[in-house]
């Protein structure tokens, strides 16, 4: 039998519950038909925000959002989106589809929806075709309560004080979609862009996120780190898993066993990244100071048949919940260095918690994943050891069995835990050292390889009840069916 201990007294980090954030992007019906349809439509909404999706969104907790972008971001102009709507400044996306942006969500949109949903804003900056001024002229806008002729224009469009903002982005992906720049002259804007970040509300610092690499380039972060590392707060990674080349990614819904177990073994590469880029960081900031930012993951498929191909629409499976929960329990277990994550994206685009059709939604396999997590958030991670041998199939070798737990402050043990084996399944004992489980609540998420749910069968994969598990002398037993996610609270 497999074997997990917990050391329920001995912690090795805070896991943020930014951890479990969330991107946001100008491109296809992201923001356009997903989050947003206007406060005239007559699909229910509040200050044009959807309802169903803010509520779905509010019930997994959602701590952060990024906006807005992405590549759009550095294309985005942002005097472009306030104001009355009818006078707003036209623009063609020319990243995402070639389609008219009218810049009907804008900043004041972006801050209500982050009201609705009760979690922070992180804005990213554009750096690419934008100034110095222009991002600083933004921040004052937003953060300043003071007499200034961005906040006066801000109590003009109707909003008298200012918002608070966690993080700001200096940029994103520099290196390609954001300018093409070398790791040098990236490091060099930066440094300048940054300066002008003012911090306008005591008490509420806006936390700096540098661009980082979106391959194994420890260069770009050492050369960030070296120039640059106590100017910043957060340096961003970006790995998306892809189970094809970029040419011919695979599809969402049509693939075999190998095509399965090899996006497993892709998605557990992002592990190998973290420790790279956290071992150079640790050279700079050997006190952690700086996080990992995170904050573009998730699964890149192959587009839906018959939709626009710059939209990036592709349906979300139980390999694609397989893929979330493996990452979160990678970032959990790196909490001490990441200290945010943002999947890609969070409606209608790439792996997606919710989509949407009309006035229709339906909530993916990938939705159901963060809510098993969701009680990981501003937990302290504990300290584990699992004996379980590897699995070899399709001829890789892969973990059996992959985890993170956590304490809460009121002392109850979250575990999430997962079987990625499509046939197998795995006995687990779990002993809880220097306490004896009292009660214990368990739910999951299982299914076959590519069940997903559609907007005529809407509850086809979801969470259930998990009851296979005992009690026993030194804590539980488990049985984790086949392609599964486990989350167990102990008390």
């Amino acid at each position: 039998m497999d074997r997990l201990i917990l050391e329920t007294t001995v912690t090795q980090g805070h896991i943020s519950k930014d951890i479990q954030g969330h991107f946001s992007e100008h491109l296809g019906r992201c923001i356009y038909g997903g989050v947003y349809v206007g406060e005239n439509s007559d699909i229910p909404n509040v200050n044009g925000m959807r309802s169903d999706v803010v509520q779905a969104l509010r019930d997994i907790r959602i701590p952060v959002l990024r906006w807005p972008g992405g590549c759009f971001a550095d294309e985005y102009h942002w005097k472009d989106g306030i104001g009355p709507k009818n006078t707003r400044k036209k623009m063609v996306n020319t990243h995402w589809g070639g389609v008219t942006e009218d810049n009907s969500f804008g900043t004041h949109e972006f801050m209500e929806l982050c009201r609705q949903l009760s979690c922070d804003a992180y804005i990213s900056g554009n750096v690419g075709s934008g100034t110095v001024q222009e991002m600083n002229e933004w921040v004052e806008y937003l953060t300043f309560d003071g007499i200034s002729p961005m906040a006066d224009l801000r109590r003009a469009n109707g909003r008298e004080n200012g918002w608070k903002v966690k993080y700001f982005g200096v940029g994103n992906e520099p290196w390609g979609c954001g300018g093409n720049m070398t790791a040098d002259y990236y490091t060099n804007e930066y440094r300048r862009y940054q300066t002008y970040i003012r911090q306008y509300r005591p008490g509420e610092k806006i936390l700096k996120i540098a661009a980082g690499p979106g391959t194994a380039d420890w260069r770009w972060t050492d050369t960030l780190m070296k120039s640059a590392g106590k100017m910043l707060d957060g340096v961003s990674l970006h790995y998306y898993t892809v189970p094809g080349t970029w040419e011919h990614k695979g599809s969402a819904l049509s693939f075999t066993r190998e095509d399965y177990y090899v996006t497993i073994r892709k998605a557990l590469e992002i592990e190998e990244l973290i420790r790279l880029n956290s071992a150079v960081m640790d050279l700079y900031d050997p006190e952690k100071r700086v996080g990992l930012i995170v904050d573009e993951w998730g699964t890149w498929f192959d587009v839906e048949e018959g939709t626009n191909p710059g939209f990036l629409y592709q349906q979300n499976a139980m390999r694609d919940a397989m893929v979330a929960a493996l990452s979160l329990n990678i970032f959990n277990r790196h909490c001490d260095r990441v200290h945010m994550a943002n999947i890609a994206q969070l409606v209608n685009v790439l792996q997606s918690p919710i989509l949407t059709e009309g006035d229709r939604m339906v909530c993916t396999p990938t939705y159901y994943v963060f809510k098993l997590f969701r009680d990981h958030q501003e937990n302290e991670l504990l300290a584990s050891f699992l004996d379980a041998p590897e699995m070899e199939v399709c001829g890789m070798k892969l973990p059996s069995i992959q985890h993170s737990a956590s304490i809460a402050k009121d002392g109850t043990v979250h575990v999430t835990l997962v079987n990625p084996s499509l046939d197998e399944a795995r006995e687990l004992e779990i002993a809880t050292r220097d306490r004896m489980p009292e009660q214990v609540q368990g739910e999951i998420l299982t299914g076959k390889m590519d069940d997903h749910n559609t907007f005529d069968r809407p509850s086809d994969v979801k969470d259930q009840p998990f009851t296979g598990f005992a009690v026993a002398q030194d804590g539980l037993t488990v049985t984790l069916p086949p392609l599964s996610v486990v989350h167990l609270a102990i008390r």
